[in-house]
């Protein structure tokens, strides 16, 4: 009986440490060009890239946090991550309308407007995700961005 509670104990021991504590995960540069992962402010026309900023005159919110990405550039995995399939924004079809669900760090994350070498597989830290789609086609003028949004649609802001 002693043996058993013994290995109990040690087998919860190890689970227990190998669990991510996602609290910890920080992300890192998602796109060539911003290896700060600088965010996106504000614009006249198209709002602001916070998390929780207003949208539609104040009708939602916005779900995730824009991370400033020229069209075309590399977007990288922030961290070890598995792809988990596609991830779309919109209903409607449009030149941007591309994305992928990704999980990693102990974290369940969309990135939106990057067409993604793959929808399946793992990357490493620093590999290449895909390619920044070209958002200037869709909103002329806007600081043009990765979306970052939380599977949960939690507030990502903690992870940068």
């Amino acid at each position: 009986m002693r043996l058993y509670i013994l290995f109990s104990f040690l087998l919860l021991a190890v689970i227990c440490s190998s669990l991510v504590d996602a609290s910890q995960v920080k992300f890192g540069p998602l796109c060539s060009g911003n290896s700060s992962n600088r965010k996106r402010g504000c614009d006249k026309k198209y709002g602001c890239g916070n998390y929780g900023a207003s949208r539609d005159g104040g009708k939602r919110r916005h779900a995730g946090l824009d991370i400033v990405c020229a069209d075309g550039a590399t977007v990288y995995a922030p961290f070890d991550v598995k792809l988990n399939g596609k991830a779309v924004p919109y209903k409607k079809n449009n030149a941007i309308n591309d994305g992928i669900n990704l999980s990693g760090g102990g974290l369940c994350f969309k990135l939106f407007y990057v067409k993604p070498i793959s929808y399946f597989g793992t990357l490493k830290k620093g590999q290449k995700i895909g390619t920044m789609l070209p958002m200037q086609k869709v909103y002329p003028g806007i600081t043009s961005h990765v979306h970052v949004q939380m599977c949960d649609r939690s507030d990502p802001t903690k992870y940068f």
